[in-house]
C-alpha cells in the first residue's frame, strides 16, 4: 500500500519529472521511503524511515540514468523498507500479499526479512534456479501471489527489469528515450507524458544498466514508536476488561435498553424507536440505478469511484458495481492511520481479484494518532459518553478526497456501498440531541443541524479544555466536507439493492476468502481500529453498543428475531482485547490507565 514511481533514461534522467513523481507519491504514503538510482558509480540505494520529499532532499540525482522511487504506507515488515533487494534482485513492490507465509514453504529459498514484499524476489530466484526465463517470471509471481502486485523488478546482471501488476496501480509512458511510470496516470498526465498506458496482465521489460554488484545500500532510521505493532495476548491486561451482562430493562420488540438516550416505552414494553421506525431496507428497482449510471459509462476505461474502506459494506458494493453494474471502477481508499491492517489485506484481497485500480490518500498517520491521542487524553480527564465521535473525526476527510480522486482522473461519478442500517441514534444523544427519525440516510447533512450538533459538543469541551488542541481545525475542517459542502454525481448502491447480510457474508468469505477479525465473530467494524475501544466504553458506562442499535434495525426490518439478536451481541458486546490494546499502543498510551478510567465511570444502570 504506497506509490512507485521511476524513469529509465537512455541518456540522464529528467530530474524535475522525477521529483513530480516523488511528489505525487507522497498521497499513498509517507511513512517511508526508499530511492534507487544509477550513475557513473553503479547503482546506489537510499532507503529511510520517513518521508519521500525529506529523503529527496539528502539524495543527489547528478548524471543519473535510472532512478526508482517508493513512498510507503506501512502495512508489515516495519524495519524492512523498500526497495526490497537480494542476492542481486531489486523490487519496489506496492500492494500486500496476503499469502506470503504460505508461499516461503512452497519454494526453494529461505526467507531473510519480514516484509511481504521479499517473496516476490523469492519466487523469481526460485524460477532462476530452475532455468526459467525472465519473461515468464511475472505471471508465475501473478498466480502464486494473493492480493494486490503492482511492481518494479530489477535484475542488474542481467540488464533487465520487468514491469507487471495484477490491479491496475501501474501506469508507464514511453517518452524520447526515456520510460515513466507510476501507481497513478495522473502524475504522468500533468508532466504531459503521451501515451500513457496501464500495466495489467502482461508485464513489460525493459532494458537497464548493467551491474554485477549491489553494494552501497543507506539505511536511514528515526523513528521511535511503532506504527504497525503485532496484535497481543496478556491473559493479565485483558483480565482488566469488565464484561457485566446488567439485568437493564429491554424494548419487548427490539433490544435496546432503558440507558438508550431519549427512549420510553408504551403499557407493552414497546420504544419509541420502534414505534418512530420507517422501514429503510426496501430499495428501489435496480433498473432504475442502471438508467442512472448510463451517460457515466466510458467505454474500455474506468468510469466511477468507490469509496473504499476495505470494511464488509464497501466490499460487497465493490462486488455488485463489478459483477452486476458491470462497470470498471477504480477504489479510493483513505488512510487515516486507524485502518486496521485486517481492513487493508480485505483491499488487497479485493482489488486483486477483481482487477481493480486503488488510489490511496494517505494522511501524515503520526500527525493523525497524535490528534487522536491528545484528544483522548482530554476526554479521560472528563469522560463524555457524547464526546467518543471526537475520536474518528480525524476520518471525515475521506469525503473530501473523494473530490480530490475524482479530479484525479476526470471521474466524475462515485457510488458508495453504506449500510442503511447503521443509523446510531445514541452517538449523538449522548450529547442530549433527540433522534431524528426522519432522516434518510446514516450521515446527517443540513446547516442548523450541524451547527446545533457543534455547539452542543462544545459546550462539552468546556468540561475538559485539553480539546482545545492543535487537532481543532483537522477536526472541525473534515467535518466541514461531510456535512456542508455540495456532493454531486454520486449514488447509494443499497438504495437499489436489499441489505441482505447472510447473502454478503457468504459472498466475502466463499468467493473473496475474505479475512475475519481474531476477536470477534462479527464482520462489521473490524477494519476501524477505533470501534473496538469506543463500544467497550458504551458498553461498559451503558450496557449497550452499537451492535444493540444495528440489530434492533435488523429486528424491525424483518430480518432476524429478537431471540436471535439477544444472542448475537451477547457475543459481538465482548470486549475486544488485542484490538483495544493495539488501538491504545499506536497512539502511545498506558493501556491499563485508560482501562482504569473507563471502568471507574459511574454507571447509567444498576449492576
Amino acid at each position: 500500500m504506497c506509490g512507485i514511481f521511476g524513469v529509465i533514461s537512455d541518456k540522464f534522467i529528467n530530474k524535475e519529472h522525477f521529483k513530480v513523481l516523488a511528489k505525487h507519491s507522497r498521497q499513498r504514503g509517507r511513512d517511508s521511503s526508499g530511492i534507487v538510482k544509477y550513475d557513473e558509480n553503479g547503482y546506489a540505494t537510499i532507503r529511510a524511515d520517513y518521508d519521500i520529499k525529506k529523503l529527496l532532499n539528502q539524495v543527489e540525482l547528478g548524471q543519473s540514468s535510472l532512478a526508482l522511487g517508493h513512498s510507503r504506507l506501512i502495512t508489515n515488515g516495519l524495519s524492512d523498507n523498500q526497495p526490497v533487494i537480494r542476492d542481486g534482485i531489486i523490487a519496489i513492490h506496492n500492494g500486500i500479499i496476503v499469502n506470503d507465509d504460505e508461499l516461503w514453504g512452497e519454494i526453494s529459498i529461505d526467507r531473510k526479512f519480514q516484509i511481504d514484499s521479499e517473496v516476490i524476489i523469492g519466487i523469481a530466484l526460485d524460477c532462476l534456479s530452475k532455468g526459467m526465463g525472465l519473461e515468464e517470471i511475472p505471471d508465475i509471481i501473478l498466480s502464486k501471489c494473493k492480493g494486490v502486485i503492482a511492481c518494479a523488478l530489477l535484475f542488474p546482471e542481467l540488464g533487465k527489469a520487468l514491469l507487471f501488476s495484477n490491479n491496475g496501480s501501474l501506469y508507464v509512458s514511453n517518452n524520447a528515450g526515456s520510460h515513466y511510470f507510476s501507481s497513478e496516470s495522473y502524475p504522468l498526465s500533468k508532466l504531459n507524458l503521451p501515451n500513457i498506458e496501464k500495466v495489467m496482465g502482461q508485464a513489460i521489460a525493459l532494458d537497464i544498466p548493467k551491474a554485477e554488484k549491489l553494494d552501497s545500500i543507506v539505511d536511514y532510521q528515526s523513528r521511535k514508536l511503532d506504527l504497525v505493532p503485532a496484535l497481543s495476548f496478556n491473559p493479565e491486561n485483558e483480565a482488566l476488561l469488565e464484561y457485566h451482562k446488567p439485568g437493564i430493562k429491554r424494548c419487548t420488540k427490539c433490544i435496546l435498553p432503558e440507558t438508550m438516550p431519549f427512549i420510553h416505552f408504551d403499557n407493552d414494553g414497546v420504544c419509541n424507536y420502534c414505534h418512530s421506525y420507517k422501514p429503510r431496507n426496501q430499495p428501489k428497482p435496480k433498473e432504475q440505478l442502471f438508467e442512472l449510471v448510463e451517460p457515466y459509462r466510458r467505454k474500455g476505461e474506468p468510469d466511477c469511484i468507490v469509496p473504499f474502506s476495505g470494511g464488509r459494506d464497501s466490499c460487497y458494493g465493490l462486488h455488485l458495481i463489478v459483477e452486476e453494474l458491470k462497470m470498471k471502477p477504480i477504489t479510493y481508499t483513505y488512510d487515516w492511520g486507524m485502518v486496521t491492517d485486517l481492513g487493508r489485506r480485505n483491499i488487497s484481497r479485493m482489488c486483486s481479484q477483481l482487477g481493480v485500480e486503488n488510489i490511496i490518500v494517505a494522511a501524515n498517520i503520526d500527525k493523525k494518532r497524535q490528534n487522536v491521542a491528545r484528544n483522548l487524553k482530554a476526554w479521560l480527564k472528563s469522560p463524555h459518553l457524547g464526546m467518543m465521535s471526537i475520536l474518528t473525526a480525524g476520518d471525515k476527510h475521506f469525503f473530501r478526497h473523494v473530490e480530490t480522486v475524482k479530479k484525479q482522473t476526470g471521474i466524475d461519478i462515485n457510488l458508495w456501498g453504506v449500510n442503511p442500517l447503521e443509523v446510531t441514534h445514541f452517538k449523538t444523544g449522548f450529547l442530549d440531541i433527540p433522534p431524528d427519525f426522519e432522516g434518510k440516510h446514516v450521515y446527517t447533512n443540513g446547516v442548523m443541524k450541524q451547527l446545533h450538533y457543534q455547539k452542543k459538543r462544545f459546550g462539552a469541551m468546556l468540561d475538559s479544555p485539553g480539546y482545545f488542541n492543535s487537532s481543532l481545525f483537522d477536526t472541525l475542517s473534515g467535518e466541514y466536507f461531510r456535512s456542508f459542502t455540495e456532493k454531486k454525481d454520486y449514488f447509494h448502491l443499497f438504495d437499489f439493492w436489499r441489505w441482505d447480510e447472510q447473502k454478503i457474508d457468504s459472498t466475502l468469505l466463499n468467493v473473496y476468502d475474505w479475512e475475519k477479525a481474531i476477536d470477534t465473530p462479527t464482520t462489521w467494524r473490524i477494519g476501524d481500529a477505533t470501534a473496538a475501544f469506543y463500544n467497550y466504553v458504551y458498553y461498559t458506562v451503558a450496557g449497550f453498543t452499537e451492535h444493540d442499535t444495528f440489530r434492533s434495525n435488523q429486528i424491525r426490518e424483518g430480518d432476524i428475531t429478537r431471540e436471535q439478536a439477544l444472542a448475537y451481541i451477547e457475543e459481538e458486546n465482548r470486549p475486544r482485547y488485542p484490538n483495544i490494546k493495539w488501538y491504545l499502543d499506536v497512539l502511545g498510551l498506558d493501556y491499563k490507565e485508560v482501562i482504569r478510567v473507563v471502568n471507574s465511570i459511574p454507571k447509567l444502570y444498576s449492576r
